[in-house]
């Protein structure tokens, strides 16, 4: 019976003897050769369908799968329809634009309606919007952060379904859950069924802040709720529903698309900058603490390429060694706040963010700071003095919290007037939960 040689028998007998000197050379390169095709034969080649190592990037971005990502479990149920969607830079398909990709599997778009910053993202904060024909595609783009705020009857007449699909970063003052409503309102007048794409909140781990007055109605600031509502858009579209929060307490018909393998401790680094002022996971987390700060005379930044990561007056040199100088940056802000002046403060690019994710709290020991440093208090809350700066009340959601840093109050007694509201909204807020 013959004998069998292995591979390695092989590499032995012919590396040790091959008798000719002038061999040597051609030997070495040969067994290079052969061990580098034995390697690549054994581990180059995985069976088809055997999942990666839990440890390796690929399967931690696969992890957490967002609404749109799961094309499996609505895009039947769109073929043959017309629709009409919400979205703008922050809605995709892996690293696709949900529309082209839309397009590509041949789903029927009839309009997109944008929301503030544009369908695409790159107008200021603030800045009206106008419609327009999307130039990448030929749809038509109606926007709702212009001469309206929700779809018409005549925009909804030739559309079957309508979806929403837009990034969120959890703060009441953040006017996404704004058009979100103003939309599931449009649909329900006209009884139109509204799919949403559900993506994770990247501040969904804590609950807090004081629970918006009423009194205090705005557009930063349109329903009973802390600052920081620990919810993904289509729970709240659900407590929207489910609270009557609707014009006349409409329900919406709505369907969701979950995200799989989810849950609100999990951390989530968006893919794409929410908005232009938001383009770093650290502003996008310090955004509920710092947002306070536009109700201020306190820089929070616009005007660098780093907003909602540091902040600073011109008025508090001498008192911090740290500057930053405010200018006019096209598509992120025209006319900042302290524009072309040095501002010092605080720098925050690299707080380390575990802080806030350990004490589930929104950090206004910053907010006590900058108060008790700003020389010129009488005008620290000032609004009027400048069309850049916000009203406190109306981000704070109460008259107090301004009191309280004007008269000194510590963390905990302020922490104690947002009670019971706090509370009774954590328990309210249980009934439309979608993730563990």
């Amino acid at each position: 019976m013959a004998k069998t040689i292995s591979a390695n028998h092989f590499l032995y007998y012919f590396y040790y003897y091959s008798k000719p000197k002038t061999m040597k050379k051609l030997r070495a390169v040969f067994f290079v050769i052969i061990m580098s095709a034995i390697y690549c034969s054994c581990y180059s080649k995985q069976p088809q369908g055997l999942a990666q190592d839990n440890n390796t990037p690929t399967s931690r971005s696969e992890k957490i799968k967002t609404g749109a990502d799961q094309i499996e479990k609505y895009i039947s149920y769109l073929k043959g329809k017309r629709i009409g969607m919400l979205a703008n830079q922050t809605s995709i398909i892996g690293n696709k634009h949900l529309v082209d990709s839309f397009k590509t599997l041949g789903i029927n778009i009839v309009k997109v309606f944008g929301p503030e910053h544009g369908f695409r993202g790159n107008a200021s904060a603030g800045a009206k919007v106008a419609d327009e024909v999307d130039q990448a595609t030929g749809i038509p783009v109606i926007s709702l952060y212009g001469a309206k705020n929700k779809p018409s009857l005549q925009d909804l007449a030739d559309v079957d379904v309508m979806l929403y699909d837009l990034q969120d970063v959890g703060c009441r003052f953040y006017t996404n859950i704004n058009a979100l409503v103003r939309f599931m309102e449009a649909c329900a007048e006209n009884g139109k069924e509204l799919i949403i794409l559900d993506r994770p909140n990247p501040n969904a781990y804590f609950v807090d802040g004081p629970i918006l007055d009423m009194n205090l109605k705005s557009g930063i600031g349109m329903f009973p709720i802390p600052i920081s509502h620990g919810l993904t858009i289509a729970e709240f579209a659900q407590m929207a529903n489910g609270e009557g929060w609707l014009t006349n307490k409409m329900k919406c018909n709505i369907k969701i698309i979950t995200v799989a393998n989810y849950n609100h401790d999990m951390p989530y680094t968006l893919p794409v900058k929410p908005s232009p002022n938001l383009n770093t996971q650290q502003s996008v987390m310090l955004y509920p603490s710092l947002c306070l700060f536009e109700g201020t005379v306190i820089s929070q930044g616009r005007g660098t390429y780093f907003p909602f990561t540091v902040l600073g007056n011109p008025d508090l040199k001498g008192k911090y060694s740290f500057s930053f100088t405010p200018d006019s940056i096209k598509g992120m802000a025209e006319t900042p706040l302290h524009m072309k002046q040095v501002c010092y403060g605080l720098d925050l690019r690299n707080y380390d963010i575990d802080k806030l994710y350990k004490s589930k709290r929104i950090n206004i020991q910053w907010m006590k700071e900058m108060y008790n440093a700003y020389p010129n208090k009488e005008k620290f809350f000032d609004f009027k003095q400048s069309k850049e700066m916000g009203n406190i009340d109306k981000l704070a959601g109460t008259t107090l919290f301004k009191e309280q840093i004007i008269a000194g109050k510590s963390e905990n007694e302020i922490r104690a007037s947002w009670e019971p509201g706090l509370s009774q909204f954590k328990i309210m807020r249980k009934k439309y939960l979608l993730y563990p």
